[in-house]
């Protein structure tokens, strides 16, 4: 089989995430409402789950929603992350991971979910194919990420500021999946029962400058691998923020920033049972 294309740099994703570390959990507002959207599901399940991994566990927004929700409902929580400075300073099970290589032996799961991770995959289903085999029979996964319509505003923008100064515009912000096709990527991992919804979030700044500090602090900036050849100078983003409130802005100064958390459930296939 040829080899995925390379979308992203890991490497330089893992290092974002290291800068965000420290204060990630003053802009986490976006992980800990899918933690506990995650967390939510969990709790009418008629069953406990013995051995789960978070993945993508950034600030451990997860085990705290888990607390809060689901109380005993997961008797041993492993939080995994890319970068080890998210998960220092915490105590438990912990594990550095990357979720395109995953440390876990196949069937040793009965749980395994992900919170705004996986959109920094270069190939998804890959990584999927590796949470499924890495669950039990009848293991379930549930995984939330950034879907397409995330930061169109600022998309549109950037777009028509660099077609206008530039003459035309090339990729700058990373490419997220389609909501349509969310249910569709556990089923080409071989999940079962596989469903997908969609919770849009729209968040309003005061200024652009202020969203993207947001993403920086999250480790959500741009990582492409083919990055684009031309610098983003000030001269850019000052048209960009321009357009964006021009075009966007309400009328109280502030612009919105529209952010699309698509949530996946799937289960591993149960162990077929004799004729």
């Amino acid at each position: 089989m040829p080899a995925p294309p390379r979308l992203f740099d890991r490497l330089l994703h893992r290092k974002r995430l290291d800068r965000a570390a420290r204060g990630y959990t003053n802009a986490d507002f976006l992980q800990r409402r899918a933690a506990y959207d995650v967390a939510g599901r969990l709790d009418p399940i008629l069953r406990n789950f013995p051995l789960a991994v978070d993945l993508s566990a950034r600030g451990g927004a997860f085990a705290q929603a888990l607390a809060d929700e689901a109380p005993g409902k997961v008797e041993t929580l492993i939080e995994a992350d890319l970068s080890h400075a998210m998960l220092a300073g915490r105590t438990g099970l912990r594990v550095v991971a990357d979720e395109e290589r995953l440390p876990f032996a196949d069937a040793s799961l009965d749980l395994i979910v992900s919170t705004l991770g996986l959109h920094w995959t270069n190939d998804v289903v890959g990584a999927l194919i590796q949470v499924r085999r890495a669950l039990k029979p009848d293991g379930l996964f549930i995984g939330a990420f950034l879907g397409g319509v995330t930061l169109t505003e600022l998309r549109q923008s950037l777009v028509a500021a660099e077609s206008e100064i530039l003459g035309g515009a090339g990729s700058r912000v990373s490419p997220f999946a389609d909501a349509q096709d969310a249910a569709n990527l556990l089923q080409r991992a071989g999940f079962v029962q596989a469903v997908s919804d969609v919770d849009t979030v729209t968040v309003r700044y005061e200024h652009p400058l202020k969203l993207i500090s947001d993403l920086r602090q999250m480790g959500e900036t741009g990582v492409l691998a083919d990055r684009h050849p031309k610098p983003l100078t000030r001269k850019l983003l000052e048209r960009t923020f321009q357009l964006y409130a021009e075009r966007f802005g309400g009328e109280d100064g502030r612009i919105p920033a529209t952010f699309e958390i698509l949530t996946v459930t799937g289960w591993a296939p149960p162990i077929p049972v004799a004729g």
